[in-house]
């Protein structure tokens, strides 16, 4: 064990009243939250938990029906819980927007507003909603010693909050971008109050940041920019959490996890080093119920012996490249949440098709300049799409159309607006769409990181938008016009879903899934990676992991109507 990395116990830390926990989907923000709840209440603390994840499973946790009203848990006095639904509040802020110019725009409009607030940066402003109410609500600070908080607001939706601009009249009039603005329309009420909210996140005094990963390289790179652009906003008290470390080693499955594990940790990003870091051993039990939660922060941990491993064997990779070779699919993408491994999917699969001849155009967004080493046939041709490039690039373009008629603080506003997830994916779809395009001498086309259905609805119903009221969010390409009936036509095209055989990652999924269904593209096949039960590994910590991947396996195959395959847990490159 890293001996600079003790066992987190918060109740031998300094910790302030507000607590926020936050970190990348799947790596144990609930659990380690609820833990730490449970362990302060126990101890006579009177606490508060409340969870505005979207994914979040703290009614499984507490075995409990909860709603966005903080009630007592009988099973324990002190600690009360909450549980919002950033997805229904905002589905009902969508309405309170879009419901009084029913019947006086047309229905395209319409159209275009439900889309535009139909995405993550929506769901982020209901969810910091809920936060600033609590935030400053002085009877809940007077009642409770400890506000802990599941998930913490990002960086994003504070700068988006922060921003002048963003209150003023011109989120009515603005025609210059694909907006992510337009959800603070008619907040301007709650203008103090959100004010308020973020000048007690600032206070160091008041609030703690807890950074939550996994001890793996993807986790730790997502960790560190969250707490960087906390940290641009000042919000400076954080510490980090590393969730999920092995306890030792016995077979070849669980040495190869220990030193993958520690070498990650050692080699995490240095702006991570600068703050206190604790751990959570790997635990072999799923954190549900109340005497699960009592002991996941303990050191002393119950016996655990692994029930004898059903040989089950699913269906493998080569199942799916079959099929996509016998129907002649032209363009492909794999699709999922950070760190579910989809570049490597992209890989595996470009090198098979290639090995059968096929001509293949492979492109990722992966930073590596390296990646020819991966995909290693004379059939591939590479297309690196740089992310940051391709923002900066149509961040250029919707800026100098923007200076020709807009006001110093116009501008201002715009500029904080392409800082949007939105804008993101918009750009690096653009790239998309022209590497299909000028693929067409290519067999087939594997793209890594496929557009979300809302980027793909967003630009369609901005299009017609423009159409309706003579107002563009900028020129739609004509490659990316050509492209949309290409992805909806299950006879070219196939989204591939990948997903890990956890919680998170496959609610997460489920979520991405109805994008692409209301978008019309085609998707058929889902991919479960990194399974621990298909490595039959004799470490027995690790056997009762792997015995609980099955009801997630078994949960994908239902969604995919059998059409999924899985794929062993091997060590990154």
């Amino acid at each position: 064990m890293l001996k600079e990395v003790d066992l987190f116990n918060p109740s031998k830390l300094t910790l302030t009243q507000y607590l926020f926990f936050t970190g990348k989907g799947g790596v144990g923000k609930t659990t380690t939250a609820c833990a730490t709840a449970v362990k302060f209440a126990s101890e006579g603390k009177k606490v508060l938990l409340v969870s505005t994840d979207p994914a979040s499973n703290l009614q499984d946790v507490f075995e409990v029906e909860l709603s966005n009203k903080y009630k007592p848990l009988t099973e324990i006095p002190n600690l009360s819980v909450a549980n919002f639904d950033p997805i229904s509040a905002a589905a009902e802020y969508m309405e309170s927007v879009v419901a009084p110019y029913r019947g006086i725009l047309p229905d395209s409009a319409i159209a275009n507003m439900e889309e535009q607030l139909s995405g993550s940066c929506t769901v982020e402003i209901a969810a910091f909603n809920e936060f600033a109410n609590l935030l400053t609500d002085q009877v809940v600070n007077r009642e409770f010693d400890y506000i802990i908080f599941d998930t913490a607001p990002t960086g994003h939706t504070l700068r988006m909050l922060q921003l002048p601009a963003a209150w003023d009249n011109f989120l009515d009039e603005n025609t210059t971008g694909t907006s992510c603005l337009g959800q603070l329309s008619g907040l301007g009420e709650q203008r103090e109050t959100y004010k308020q909210a973020v000048d007690t996140l600032r206070d160091s005094s008041k609030t703690t940041l807890i950074l939550v990963s996994h001890p793996k390289k993807a986790s730790f790179i997502e960790a560190s920019r969250a707490s960087q652009e906390l940290q641009e906003l000042k919000i400076n008290n954080q510490l980090l959490v590393i969730n999920g470390l092995l306890p030792e080693a016995d077979d070849e499955v669980s040495t190869l996890i220990y030193k993958q594990q520690h070498q990650d940790i050692k080699q995490r990003p240095h702006h991570l080093k600068q703050f206190k870091t604790y751990h959570i051993p790997l635990r072999a039990y799923n954190v549900t119920g109340l005497d699960k939660l009592r002991i996941l922060l303990d050191n002393e941990q119950p016996k655990v012996t692994a029930n004898v491993m059903i040989k089950e064997n699913y269906p493998e990779i080569s199942v799916l490249i079959n099929e996509l070779d016998k129907k002649n699919t032209k363009i492909i993408f794999t699709m999922g949440k950070g760190g579910v491994g989809k570049t490597s999917i992209a890989i595996e699969i470009a090198n098979e098709l290639a090995q059968r001849g096929k001509q293949v155009r492979l492109a990722t967004t992966d930073p590596a300049d390296h990646l020819h080493l991966f995909a290693h046939h004379d059939n591939i041709s590479i297309s690196h799409i740089d992310e940051n490039k391709e923002l900066e690039d149509y961040t250029n373009e919707v800026l100098d159309k923007a200076r020709q008629n807009l006001s110093e603080e116009e501008l201002a506003y715009v500029e904080e607006d392409l800082k949007s997830p939105c804008t993101q994916e918009i750009a690096v779809f653009r790239r998309f769409a022209e590497i299909v395009a000028y693929g067409e001498q290519d067999d087939v086309v594997v793209i890594d990181t496929a557009p979300t259905g809302h980027t793909l609805l967003l630009l369609e119903s901005s299009q017609n938008y423009a159409k309706e009221v003579e107002k563009t969010s900028g020129e739609v390409p004509e490659t990316i016009t050509q492209l949309l009936p290409r992805l909806q036509n299950h006879n070219e095209t196939e989204v591939i879903m990948v997903t890990l055989p956890e919680t998170t990652p496959i609610y997460e999924s489920m979520r991405l899934d109805k994008d692409l269904d209301r978008a019309k593209i085609a998707h058929n096949w889902w991919i479960v990676n990194q399974s621990m039960f298909a490595t039959h590994t004799t470490n027995e910590l690790l056997q009762v992991r792997a015995m609980n991947e099955v009801e997630w396996m078994d949960k994908v195959a239902t969604l995919s109507n059998g059409q999924f395959v899985v794929k062993q847990w091997k060590p990154e490159k």
